[in-house]
Protein backbone atom coordinates (compact mmCIF):
# COMPACT_ATOMS: atom_id res chain seq x y z
CA UNK A 1 0.00 0.00 0.00
CA UNK A 2 2.84 2.36 0.80
CA UNK A 3 4.44 1.68 -2.58
CA UNK A 4 1.15 2.37 -4.40
CA UNK A 5 0.68 5.57 -2.42
CA UNK A 6 4.23 6.70 -3.26
CA UNK A 7 3.67 5.99 -6.95
CA UNK A 8 0.39 7.92 -6.93
CA UNK A 9 2.08 10.88 -5.26
CA UNK A 10 4.90 10.79 -7.82
CA UNK A 11 2.46 10.69 -10.73
CA UNK A 12 0.48 13.56 -9.18
CA UNK A 13 3.61 15.67 -8.72
CA UNK A 14 4.73 15.01 -12.30
CA UNK A 15 1.28 15.85 -13.69
CA UNK A 16 1.27 19.14 -11.77
CA UNK A 17 4.68 20.00 -13.19
CA UNK A 18 3.47 19.25 -16.72
CA UNK A 19 0.36 21.37 -16.17
CA UNK A 20 2.47 24.24 -14.88
CA UNK A 21 4.75 24.00 -17.93
CA UNK A 22 1.70 23.95 -20.20
CA UNK A 23 0.32 27.01 -18.43
CA UNK A 24 3.52 28.95 -19.08
CA UNK A 25 3.61 27.79 -22.70
CA UNK A 26 0.10 29.12 -23.27
CA UNK A 27 0.94 32.42 -21.60
CA UNK A 28 3.97 32.79 -23.87
CA UNK A 29 1.90 31.80 -26.92
CA UNK A 30 -0.66 34.51 -26.12
CA UNK A 31 2.12 37.08 -25.75
CA UNK A 32 3.49 36.06 -29.14
CA UNK A 33 0.05 36.39 -30.77
CA UNK A 34 -0.55 39.81 -29.25
CA UNK A 35 2.89 41.12 -30.26
CA UNK A 36 2.59 39.62 -33.74
CA UNK A 37 -0.75 41.36 -34.27
CA UNK A 38 0.66 44.70 -33.09
CA UNK A 39 3.13 44.57 -35.98
CA UNK A 40 0.80 43.02 -38.53
CA UNK A 41 -2.57 44.64 -37.94
CA UNK A 42 -3.56 48.27 -38.33
CA UNK A 43 -6.38 49.23 -35.90
CA UNK A 44 -7.54 51.69 -38.54
CA UNK A 45 -8.92 48.63 -40.38
CA UNK A 46 -11.16 47.56 -37.48
CA UNK A 47 -14.92 47.79 -37.01
CA UNK A 48 -16.13 51.39 -37.54
CA UNK A 49 -12.53 52.54 -37.10
CA UNK A 50 -13.01 55.77 -39.04
CA UNK A 51 -15.76 56.92 -36.65
CA UNK A 52 -13.82 55.87 -33.53
CA UNK A 53 -10.68 57.71 -34.62
CA UNK A 54 -12.75 60.74 -35.57
CA UNK A 55 -14.07 60.70 -31.98
CA UNK A 56 -10.46 60.82 -30.74
CA UNK A 57 -9.54 63.62 -33.15
CA UNK A 58 -12.40 65.93 -32.24
CA UNK A 59 -12.60 65.22 -28.50
CA UNK A 60 -10.10 67.98 -27.49
CA UNK A 61 -11.82 70.52 -29.73
CA UNK A 62 -15.50 70.33 -28.87
CA UNK A 63 -17.57 70.23 -25.69
CA UNK A 64 -20.61 68.46 -27.10
CA UNK A 65 -20.50 65.40 -29.38
CA UNK A 66 -23.22 65.29 -32.02
CA UNK A 67 -24.15 62.80 -34.75
CA UNK A 68 -22.68 65.13 -37.38
CA UNK A 69 -19.30 64.93 -35.59
CA UNK A 70 -19.11 61.12 -35.58
CA UNK A 71 -21.72 58.38 -35.80
CA UNK A 72 -20.19 56.87 -32.62
CA UNK A 73 -21.30 60.00 -30.70
CA UNK A 74 -23.35 57.93 -28.21
CA UNK A 75 -20.38 55.96 -26.88
CA UNK A 76 -19.03 56.94 -23.44
CA UNK A 77 -15.70 58.79 -23.56
CA UNK A 78 -13.32 56.66 -21.48
CA UNK A 79 -11.69 54.67 -24.32
CA UNK A 80 -11.08 57.84 -26.31
CA UNK A 81 -9.57 60.01 -23.59
CA UNK A 82 -6.07 58.55 -23.39
CA UNK A 83 -5.42 58.44 -27.18
CA UNK A 84 -6.77 61.98 -27.41
CA UNK A 85 -4.34 63.14 -24.70
CA UNK A 86 -1.42 61.52 -26.54
CA UNK A 87 -2.47 63.19 -29.80
CA UNK A 88 -2.82 66.57 -28.10
CA UNK A 89 0.62 66.31 -26.45
CA UNK A 90 2.14 65.33 -29.79
CA UNK A 91 0.45 68.29 -31.46
CA UNK A 92 1.64 70.83 -28.89
CA UNK A 93 5.11 69.48 -28.14
CA UNK A 94 6.17 68.58 -31.67
CA UNK A 95 4.03 71.31 -33.29
CA UNK A 96 2.55 68.79 -35.66
CA UNK A 97 -0.95 68.71 -37.08
CA UNK A 98 -3.22 66.50 -34.94
CA UNK A 99 -3.86 64.18 -37.87
CA UNK A 100 -0.10 63.80 -38.35
CA UNK A 101 0.03 62.57 -34.76
CA UNK A 102 -2.53 59.88 -35.55
CA UNK A 103 0.08 57.17 -36.11
CA UNK A 104 1.54 57.94 -32.67
CA UNK A 105 -1.72 57.59 -30.78
CA UNK A 106 -2.63 54.48 -32.79
CA UNK A 107 0.62 52.89 -31.60
CA UNK A 108 -0.25 54.02 -28.08
CA UNK A 109 -3.64 52.29 -28.36
CA UNK A 110 -1.98 49.07 -29.48
CA UNK A 111 0.51 49.05 -26.60
CA UNK A 112 -2.14 50.09 -24.06
CA UNK A 113 -4.51 47.30 -25.11
CA UNK A 114 -1.64 44.81 -25.06
CA UNK A 115 -1.09 45.56 -21.37
CA UNK A 116 -4.83 45.58 -20.72
CA UNK A 117 -5.04 42.00 -21.97
CA UNK A 118 -2.12 40.98 -19.76
CA UNK A 119 -3.63 42.71 -16.72
CA UNK A 120 -7.05 41.17 -17.22
CA UNK A 121 -5.46 37.71 -17.46
CA UNK A 122 -3.53 38.46 -14.27
CA UNK A 123 -6.71 39.43 -12.38
CA UNK A 124 -8.50 36.30 -13.59
CA UNK A 125 -5.65 34.13 -12.32
CA UNK A 126 -5.57 36.03 -9.01
CA UNK A 127 -9.31 35.45 -8.65
CA UNK A 128 -8.94 31.72 -9.26
CA UNK A 129 -6.10 31.60 -6.74
CA UNK A 130 -8.36 33.19 -4.12
CA UNK A 131 -11.15 30.72 -4.84
CA UNK A 132 -8.99 27.61 -5.13
CA UNK A 133 -5.42 28.22 -3.89
CA UNK A 134 -2.59 26.42 -5.72
CA UNK A 135 -4.98 24.71 -8.12
CA UNK A 136 -2.89 24.61 -11.31
CA UNK A 137 -5.46 22.46 -13.14
CA UNK A 138 -8.17 25.07 -12.70
CA UNK A 139 -5.90 27.85 -13.94
CA UNK A 140 -4.69 25.81 -16.91
CA UNK A 141 -8.23 24.90 -17.97
CA UNK A 142 -9.29 28.53 -17.83
CA UNK A 143 -6.24 29.81 -19.72
CA UNK A 144 -6.60 27.29 -22.55
CA UNK A 145 -10.30 28.08 -22.98
CA UNK A 146 -9.69 31.83 -22.80
CA UNK A 147 -6.80 31.81 -25.26
CA UNK A 148 -8.74 29.63 -27.71
CA UNK A 149 -11.18 32.49 -28.36
CA UNK A 150 -10.12 34.07 -31.65
CA UNK A 151 -12.44 36.98 -30.84
CA UNK A 152 -10.03 37.91 -28.03
CA UNK A 153 -7.28 38.78 -30.44
CA UNK A 154 -9.62 40.68 -32.75
CA UNK A 155 -10.89 42.73 -29.82
CA UNK A 156 -7.45 43.68 -28.56
CA UNK A 157 -5.98 44.28 -32.03
CA UNK A 158 -8.73 46.73 -33.00
CA UNK A 159 -9.49 50.01 -31.25
CA UNK A 160 -12.37 48.88 -29.04
CA UNK A 161 -13.99 50.12 -25.84
CA UNK A 162 -14.82 46.51 -25.00
CA UNK A 163 -11.19 46.06 -23.95
CA UNK A 164 -11.95 48.34 -21.00
CA UNK A 165 -14.95 46.21 -20.07
CA UNK A 166 -12.78 43.08 -20.08
CA UNK A 167 -10.10 44.66 -17.87
CA UNK A 168 -12.45 46.39 -15.44
CA UNK A 169 -14.77 43.39 -15.14
CA UNK A 170 -11.84 41.05 -14.43
CA UNK A 171 -10.81 43.42 -11.63
CA UNK A 172 -14.37 43.68 -10.33
CA UNK A 173 -14.60 39.88 -10.12
CA UNK A 174 -11.29 39.88 -8.26
CA UNK A 175 -12.61 42.42 -5.76
CA UNK A 176 -15.78 40.36 -5.32
CA UNK A 177 -13.65 37.27 -4.61
CA UNK A 178 -11.76 39.27 -1.94
CA UNK A 179 -15.10 40.26 -0.44
CA UNK A 180 -16.13 36.60 -0.35
CA UNK A 181 -12.93 35.60 1.39
CA UNK A 182 -13.57 38.25 4.03
CA UNK A 183 -17.11 36.92 4.58
CA UNK A 184 -18.51 40.22 3.28
CA UNK A 185 -16.75 42.22 5.97
CA UNK A 186 -15.68 45.48 4.42
CA UNK A 187 -14.31 48.94 5.11
CA UNK A 188 -15.11 52.16 3.20
CA UNK A 189 -12.06 51.69 0.96
CA UNK A 190 -13.62 48.49 -0.40
CA UNK A 191 -16.86 50.03 -1.64
CA UNK A 192 -14.99 53.11 -2.90
CA UNK A 193 -12.81 50.90 -5.13
CA UNK A 194 -15.81 48.80 -6.17
CA UNK A 195 -17.88 51.88 -6.93
CA UNK A 196 -15.14 53.56 -8.95
CA UNK A 197 -14.73 50.44 -11.08
CA UNK A 198 -18.49 50.32 -11.66
CA UNK A 199 -18.44 53.96 -12.71
CA UNK A 200 -15.53 53.40 -15.10
CA UNK A 201 -17.29 50.37 -16.58
CA UNK A 202 -20.33 52.52 -17.30
CA UNK A 203 -18.06 55.09 -18.98
CA UNK A 204 -16.39 52.48 -21.20
CA UNK A 205 -19.29 50.96 -23.17
CA UNK A 206 -23.02 50.56 -22.61
CA UNK A 207 -22.56 46.77 -22.79
CA UNK A 208 -21.13 47.03 -19.26
CA UNK A 209 -24.62 47.68 -17.87
CA UNK A 210 -25.48 44.05 -18.67
CA UNK A 211 -22.99 43.03 -15.97
CA UNK A 212 -24.61 45.06 -13.18
CA UNK A 213 -27.96 43.30 -12.42
CA UNK A 214 -26.31 40.05 -11.19
CA UNK A 215 -24.64 41.94 -8.32
CA UNK A 216 -28.14 42.67 -7.01
CA UNK A 217 -29.65 39.30 -7.95
CA UNK A 218 -26.95 37.39 -6.07
CA UNK A 219 -28.33 38.91 -2.86
CA UNK A 220 -31.29 36.53 -3.13
CA UNK A 221 -29.00 33.49 -2.96
CA UNK A 222 -26.84 34.55 0.00
CA UNK A 223 -27.11 33.15 3.51
CA UNK A 224 -29.16 35.28 5.89
CA UNK A 225 -26.15 36.18 8.03
CA UNK A 226 -24.45 37.75 4.99
CA UNK A 227 -27.35 39.53 3.34
CA UNK A 228 -27.40 42.80 5.27
CA UNK A 229 -23.63 43.33 5.06
CA UNK A 230 -23.65 42.67 1.34
CA UNK A 231 -26.72 44.82 0.68
CA UNK A 232 -25.12 47.85 2.32
CA UNK A 233 -21.89 47.27 0.43
CA UNK A 234 -23.50 46.94 -2.97
CA UNK A 235 -25.81 49.94 -2.47
CA UNK A 236 -22.90 52.16 -1.44
CA UNK A 237 -20.86 50.89 -4.39
CA UNK A 238 -23.53 51.49 -7.02
CA UNK A 239 -24.43 54.91 -5.63
CA UNK A 240 -20.78 55.89 -6.06
CA UNK A 241 -20.72 54.32 -9.53
CA UNK A 242 -23.81 56.34 -10.41
CA UNK A 243 -22.17 59.56 -9.26
CA UNK A 244 -19.07 58.82 -11.33
CA UNK A 245 -20.82 57.96 -14.59
CA UNK A 246 -24.37 59.36 -14.63
CA UNK A 247 -23.35 62.73 -16.08
CA UNK A 248 -22.74 61.11 -19.46
CA UNK A 249 -26.15 59.44 -19.62
CA UNK A 250 -28.00 62.52 -18.42
CA UNK A 251 -26.23 64.38 -21.22
CA UNK A 252 -27.54 61.83 -23.75
CA UNK A 253 -31.04 62.20 -22.34
CA UNK A 254 -30.94 65.99 -22.47
CA UNK A 255 -29.47 66.10 -25.99
CA UNK A 256 -31.23 63.17 -27.64
CA UNK A 257 -34.18 62.33 -25.38
CA UNK A 258 -32.89 58.91 -24.34
CA UNK A 259 -30.43 57.51 -21.81
CA UNK A 260 -29.60 54.85 -24.40
CA UNK A 261 -29.22 56.97 -27.53
CA UNK A 262 -27.95 54.98 -30.49
CA UNK A 263 -27.17 55.48 -34.18
CA UNK A 264 -29.86 53.05 -35.38
CA UNK A 265 -33.65 53.23 -35.38
CA UNK A 266 -35.41 51.80 -32.34
CA UNK A 267 -38.19 49.44 -33.47
CA UNK A 268 -39.15 48.42 -29.96
CA UNK A 269 -38.81 44.93 -28.54
CA UNK A 270 -40.80 42.67 -30.82
CA UNK A 271 -39.80 39.18 -31.93
CA UNK A 272 -41.42 39.89 -35.29
CA UNK A 273 -38.61 42.35 -36.03
CA UNK A 274 -36.75 39.36 -37.44
CA UNK A 275 -37.82 36.30 -39.43
CA UNK A 276 -37.97 32.86 -37.82
CA UNK A 277 -34.57 31.94 -39.29
CA UNK A 278 -32.84 34.62 -37.20
CA UNK A 279 -33.71 32.78 -33.98
CA UNK A 280 -33.81 29.19 -35.26
CA UNK A 281 -31.42 28.64 -38.18
CA UNK A 282 -32.72 25.21 -39.12
CA UNK A 283 -32.06 25.33 -42.84
CA UNK A 284 -29.44 24.12 -45.28
CA UNK A 285 -27.61 27.45 -45.26
CA UNK A 286 -26.77 27.00 -41.57
CA UNK A 287 -24.56 24.08 -42.58
CA UNK A 288 -22.20 26.62 -44.14
CA UNK A 289 -20.91 27.11 -40.56
CA UNK A 290 -18.82 24.01 -41.27
CA UNK A 291 -18.04 24.68 -44.94
CA UNK A 292 -17.80 28.44 -45.66
CA UNK A 293 -18.33 30.47 -42.45
CA UNK A 294 -17.66 33.92 -43.93
CA UNK A 295 -19.95 36.70 -45.01
CA UNK A 296 -22.30 37.02 -46.72
CA UNK A 297 -23.49 33.53 -45.84
CA UNK A 298 -26.22 32.82 -43.24
CA UNK A 299 -28.40 35.81 -44.19
CA UNK A 300 -28.58 37.39 -40.75
CA UNK A 301 -28.86 34.19 -38.69
CA UNK A 302 -27.91 34.96 -35.11
CA UNK A 303 -26.18 31.82 -33.81
CA UNK A 304 -24.28 30.82 -36.99
CA UNK A 305 -22.82 34.32 -37.34
CA UNK A 306 -21.97 34.64 -33.65
CA UNK A 307 -20.37 31.19 -33.54
CA UNK A 308 -18.33 31.81 -36.70
CA UNK A 309 -17.21 35.21 -35.45
CA UNK A 310 -16.22 33.88 -32.02
CA UNK A 311 -13.90 31.12 -33.26
CA UNK A 312 -13.02 32.51 -36.68
CA UNK A 313 -13.47 35.73 -38.63
CA UNK A 314 -16.93 35.81 -40.15
CA UNK A 315 -16.85 39.50 -41.04
CA UNK A 316 -13.34 39.44 -42.49
CA UNK A 317 -11.78 42.30 -40.56
CA UNK A 318 -8.92 40.37 -38.99
CA UNK A 319 -7.81 36.97 -40.30
CA UNK A 320 -8.34 38.08 -43.89
CA UNK A 321 -9.58 41.13 -45.75
CA UNK A 322 -13.20 41.57 -46.69
CA UNK A 323 -12.79 45.01 -48.24
CA UNK A 324 -12.56 43.29 -51.58
CA UNK A 325 -13.96 39.80 -51.21
CA UNK A 326 -13.07 38.74 -54.75
CA UNK A 327 -9.38 39.64 -54.42
CA UNK A 328 -8.89 39.49 -50.64
CA UNK A 329 -5.73 37.99 -49.21
CA UNK A 330 -6.01 34.21 -48.75
CA UNK A 331 -9.55 34.48 -50.09
CA UNK A 332 -9.33 31.29 -52.15
CA UNK A 333 -8.91 29.00 -49.15
CA UNK A 334 -9.64 31.03 -46.00
CA UNK A 335 -13.26 29.86 -45.94
CA UNK A 336 -12.18 26.21 -45.97
CA UNK A 337 -9.72 26.79 -43.13
CA UNK A 338 -12.22 28.73 -40.99
CA UNK A 339 -14.71 25.92 -41.58
CA UNK A 340 -12.22 23.48 -40.05
CA UNK A 341 -11.68 25.96 -37.19
CA UNK A 342 -15.42 25.90 -36.51
CA UNK A 343 -15.48 22.10 -36.58
CA UNK A 344 -12.46 21.77 -34.27
CA UNK A 345 -13.95 24.37 -31.91
CA UNK A 346 -17.05 22.27 -31.31
CA UNK A 347 -15.29 20.54 -28.44
CA UNK A 348 -14.33 23.81 -26.71
CA UNK A 349 -17.91 24.99 -27.28
CA UNK A 350 -19.15 21.84 -25.53
CA UNK A 351 -16.93 22.66 -22.52
CA UNK A 352 -18.25 26.24 -22.39
CA UNK A 353 -21.87 25.07 -22.56
CA UNK A 354 -21.26 22.34 -19.98
CA UNK A 355 -19.93 25.04 -17.69
CA UNK A 356 -23.37 26.65 -17.70
CA UNK A 357 -24.71 23.54 -15.96
CA UNK A 358 -22.11 24.05 -13.21
CA UNK A 359 -23.29 27.62 -12.74
CA UNK A 360 -26.94 26.60 -12.72
CA UNK A 361 -26.32 23.91 -10.12
CA UNK A 362 -24.34 26.35 -7.95
CA UNK A 363 -27.20 28.83 -8.10
CA UNK A 364 -29.58 26.39 -6.42
CA UNK A 365 -27.13 24.79 -4.01
CA UNK A 366 -28.25 25.25 -0.42
CA UNK A 367 -25.81 26.67 2.13
CA UNK A 368 -23.48 27.94 -0.56
CA UNK A 369 -19.76 28.16 0.09
CA UNK A 370 -17.68 30.96 -1.43
CA UNK A 371 -16.97 28.93 -4.57
CA UNK A 372 -20.68 28.33 -5.25
CA UNK A 373 -21.52 32.00 -4.64
CA UNK A 374 -18.89 33.06 -7.17
CA UNK A 375 -20.13 30.47 -9.66
CA UNK A 376 -23.66 31.77 -9.19
CA UNK A 377 -22.60 35.36 -9.84
CA UNK A 378 -20.76 34.36 -13.01
CA UNK A 379 -23.73 32.30 -14.22
CA UNK A 380 -26.13 35.19 -13.61
CA UNK A 381 -23.73 37.50 -15.46
CA UNK A 382 -23.72 35.15 -18.45
CA UNK A 383 -27.53 35.07 -18.52
CA UNK A 384 -27.77 38.84 -18.11
CA UNK A 385 -25.18 39.55 -20.81
CA UNK A 386 -26.65 37.15 -23.36
CA UNK A 387 -30.29 38.11 -22.82
CA UNK A 388 -29.38 41.82 -22.80
CA UNK A 389 -27.47 41.50 -26.05
CA UNK A 390 -30.34 39.61 -27.69
CA UNK A 391 -32.73 42.30 -26.43
CA UNK A 392 -30.54 44.93 -28.09
CA UNK A 393 -30.43 43.05 -31.41
CA UNK A 394 -34.22 42.68 -31.48
CA UNK A 395 -34.85 46.28 -30.48
CA UNK A 396 -32.40 47.65 -33.05
CA UNK A 397 -32.77 45.23 -35.96
CA UNK A 398 -30.10 45.12 -38.64
CA UNK A 399 -31.09 43.18 -41.69
CA UNK A 400 -27.55 42.44 -42.83
CA UNK A 401 -26.56 41.19 -39.36
CA UNK A 402 -23.73 43.70 -38.89
CA UNK A 403 -24.51 44.12 -35.18
CA UNK A 404 -23.87 40.41 -34.54
CA UNK A 405 -20.23 40.47 -33.52
CA UNK A 406 -18.52 38.43 -30.80
CA UNK A 407 -16.33 41.44 -30.03
CA UNK A 408 -19.36 43.34 -28.73
CA UNK A 409 -19.93 40.82 -25.94
CA UNK A 410 -16.44 39.43 -25.47
CA UNK A 411 -16.88 39.68 -21.69
CA UNK A 412 -19.71 37.13 -21.94
CA UNK A 413 -17.35 34.53 -23.38
CA UNK A 414 -14.72 35.28 -20.73
CA UNK A 415 -17.33 34.51 -18.10
CA UNK A 416 -18.22 31.28 -19.87
CA UNK A 417 -14.52 30.34 -19.81
CA UNK A 418 -14.59 30.62 -16.02
CA UNK A 419 -17.58 28.30 -15.82
CA UNK A 420 -15.95 25.99 -18.36
CA UNK A 421 -12.85 25.80 -16.16
CA UNK A 422 -15.05 24.92 -13.18
CA UNK A 423 -16.57 22.13 -15.28
CA UNK A 424 -13.09 20.84 -16.09
CA UNK A 425 -12.29 20.84 -12.38
CA UNK A 426 -15.35 18.69 -11.74
CA UNK A 427 -14.23 16.29 -14.47
CA UNK A 428 -10.78 15.99 -12.90
CA UNK A 429 -12.26 15.29 -9.49
CA UNK A 430 -14.35 12.46 -10.91
CA UNK A 431 -11.97 10.99 -13.49
CA UNK A 432 -8.43 12.27 -14.06
CA UNK A 433 -7.95 10.25 -17.25
CA UNK A 434 -10.91 11.94 -18.92
CA UNK A 435 -9.67 15.33 -17.69
CA UNK A 436 -6.24 14.84 -19.26
CA UNK A 437 -7.85 13.57 -22.46
CA UNK A 438 -9.92 16.77 -22.57
CA UNK A 439 -6.79 18.87 -22.02
CA UNK A 440 -5.06 17.11 -24.93
CA UNK A 441 -8.06 17.82 -27.19
CA UNK A 442 -8.07 21.50 -26.19
CA UNK A 443 -4.32 21.78 -26.80
CA UNK A 444 -4.71 20.21 -30.25
CA UNK A 445 -7.59 22.62 -30.96
CA UNK A 446 -5.36 25.56 -30.07
CA UNK A 447 -2.59 24.31 -32.36
CA UNK A 448 -5.02 23.87 -35.26
CA UNK A 449 -6.71 27.25 -34.72
CA UNK A 450 -3.47 29.13 -34.15
CA UNK A 451 -3.38 30.75 -37.58
CA UNK A 452 -6.90 32.18 -37.12
CA UNK A 453 -5.59 34.14 -34.14
CA UNK A 454 -2.95 35.88 -36.26
CA UNK A 455 -3.90 38.74 -38.53
CA UNK A 456 -3.36 38.15 -42.25
CA UNK A 457 -5.20 41.33 -43.14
Amino acid sequence: MKVVKMLNNKILNNSEKIEKILLYIFLLAALFILIYNIFNYDPAQGYDADAHFLYVDILPRITNLLPENTYEYFNPPLPYIFPSIVGTICERVFLEDFMTCKSLYINFIQVLQFFMFILSTYFYLKTLELLKPKDISLKLSFIILLFLLTANYKTFAMFRGETYIVLLNSYLLYRFAILLKNSFKWVPKDYIIFGLVIGLLALSRQWAFLLFPPYFLIYIFLRKDRKLKYLKFIIYSFVLGFLVSSWWYFRLFIEFGSFTAFNMDNYGFNFSNYPFSFYFPFNTEALLVFTQPIRSNFKNQFLPILYSDLWGDYWGYFSFTSNSLDTGRNQLYIGDYLARVNIVSLFATFILLAGLKIGFQALFTKNKEDFEIFNSLVFLSVLSSFSGYLWFLIKYPSYNGNTIKAVYIIQLFHLMCLLGAFYMKKIKNSNQNIYYFFIVLLVLSFIHNFSSMLSHY
